[in-house]
């Protein structure tokens, strides 16, 4: 059992351990200088995962989520049972035993991966969508310490889950749930009412959304151990960079702009990532006529009181557009002067990362947050 001194080491001082021997986080090839020998012992993350999230949990009265993950072994290409309908990880309710949770699943667990996803899993983010200029996001791009002003915004908490929720469009109650893992899907179930206001109007309007970490299992507070985290204060800078799109329907994505578009029609929109990491899936439909649907100026931020952007000071990944400029653009290009543009609603569905870049973010990047 890992221990320092007599004593048996706080969460802080085991995340520092882990982040000592995190080298291999990011790499899709591994040197062998790379790895460390701990870090490829089975054993040292055995007792981290034990002491981080079962005993670790009894101690600080079960604050976080009671449910705990694990990873199977992979097995050349794949994991350990080469049957497709077995899932890549197994879920079980906490236990103050951790062999005895497990149970004759033990040796199939990858106890290195099964920390890091419940690292990520059992950490709080709320994500903010907003609308921005075009010309603001690019001066942004440009300057980092340039405030990237927001027309509009909308706050909203969501979990980090190794299953991804495949949302019917159709009918939008009806859904199924699948693994995503080694991604991380954030889901947002009730999208369309949340994000209902969030209209697009401008040519000149961008479409950004950002995900942000601040408190829980990557957060440990290295004052009191039994105390429950506090949000971390160095937090990271958020990269909003362009991003490609593609649409899934038979339309193009500039018809979605045109007056020729149906206003009830809602098609589902893939948007990447900077650098092509993750991707978010947004629900956009026409709204026929904005002016009779909000007589008044845009509201504030939609969040509960006392909760601002402020307080969120730690990002576990980003994601933004200028999808709308694009499409506006792509719209103009097919349609003759006399066409009316319509105003776009997006409905932000889902983010979806690979859960390495997610734990490199909490564990290493660390920047000022964004002004927003």
């Amino acid at each position: 059992m890992i221990r320092i001194g007599e004593e048996t080491p706080s969460r802080f001082e085991l995340l520092s351990m882990v982040k000592k021997h995190s080298n291999l986080l990011g790499k899709t090839t591994v040197e062998e200088q790379d790895a460390s020998d701990v870090e490829m012992d089975g054993q040292f993350w055995h007792d981290v995962f034990d002491l981080y999230f079962v005993r670790g949990k009894e101690s600080r009265g079960r604050q976080d989520d009671d449910l705990i993950f694990f990873v199977r072994k992979w097995r050349g290409q794949g994991f350990n049972d080469n049957d497709d309908d077995v899932a890549p990880y197994f879920v079980r309710r906490w236990a103050p035993e951790l062999d005895k949770l497990v149970g004759e699943s033990i040796s199939e667990v990858d106890w290195r991966r099964s920390f890091y996803l419940n690292m990520v899993a059992h950490t709080s983010y709320t994500v903010t969508v907003a609308i921005c200029s075009h010309d603001v996001l690019r001066h942004h791009q440009v300057g980092q310490d340039t405030p990237l002003s927001a027309i509009y915004k909308v706050v909203k908490t969501v979990y980090a889950s190794p299953s991804r929720v495949n949302f019917h469009l159709d009918s939008k109650k009806e859904v199924e749930t699948t693994p995503a893992y080694p991604d991380i899907c954030f889901a947002i179930d009730d999208f369309d009412s949340t994000f209902d206001a969030v209209v697009l109007t401008d040519m000149d309007h961008c479409y950004c959304v950002l995900l942000n970490a601040h408190e829980g299992a990557a957060f440990p507070n290295e004052k009191d151990t039994n105390d429950s985290s506090s949000s971390n204060k160095l937090p990271l800078r958020v990269d909003t960079n362009s991003m490609k799109t593609k649409n899934t329907g038979s339309s193009r994505f500039g018809s979605l702009l045109s007056i020729g578009h149906s206003p009830g029609k809602t098609d589902r929109l893939y948007m990447k990532g900077p650098g092509g990491r993750g991707e978010v899936e947004v629900a956009v439909s026409g709204v026929a006529d904005q002016s009779k649907q909000d007589s008044g100026p845009f509201s504030p931020v939609m969040s509960k009181r006392g909760f601002g952007l402020g307080s969120i000071v730690r990002k576990a990944a980003s994601v933004a557009s200028v999808a709308a400029k694009h499409a506006y653009a792509a719209a103009a290009a097919t349609s003759t002067s006399d066409e009316e543009m319509i105003p776009l609603k997006c409905c932000l569905m889902s983010i979806t990362l690979p859960w390495e870049h997610i734990a490199y973010d909490l564990l290493f990047k660390g920047s000022p947050p964004v002004n927003l």
